[in-house]
């Protein structure tokens, strides 16, 4: 029974609550880039290249004496290279975002303090100017 209990334990902590949703939002936001890398980029560079289409790219050997020709489909992997390009340029971007956000909280000047707190602290201050005198006083008073 430990066992379990150890790891209901390790999977309801925050941290990996937190990497739970970002693994899902994560691979949403992936189909989001490869659709637009599918859909929009690829077109369009396929009209600057000629209408030559990335992903069928390919690079077939000589057949084997089996008589299967091996193929190699770069195409594939460089529409992933730029797929995974898009997808760290946008990660970047919107975490920029955030950074700057979270730079404009903390350079906001705490806003002053209200004439109560003003009052209140000198208050306080009075306060422990009397009894450091006390203090000093009753310290005074032991010595003579």
């Amino acid at each position: 029974m430990g066992f379990f209990k150890e790891f209901k334990a390790f999977a309801m902590r925050g941290n990996v609550m937190d990497m739970a949703v970002g693994v899902v939002v994560g691979g949403a936001f992936s189909k989001i880039v490869t659709s637009l890398v599918n859909d929009v980029v690829m077109p369009a560079l396929s009209l600057v290249t000629g209408r030559i289409n990335l992903a069928d790219l390919a690079y077939t050997m000589p057949a084997t004496q089996a008589g299967e020709p091996i193929v190699l489909h770069y195409g594939q992997f460089l529409q992933n290279i730029l797929d995974f390009v898009l997808i760290a340029l946008s990660i970047f971007i919107v975490i920029r975002i955030i950074n700057r956000f979270h730079k404009k909280k903390e350079e906001a000047p705490a806003p002053a303090p209200s004439r109560e707190e003003v009052l209140l602290g000198e208050i306080r201050d009075l306060l422990q100017e009397k009894q450091a005198a006390c203090a000093q006083d009753a310290t005074d008073g032991e010595r003579i």
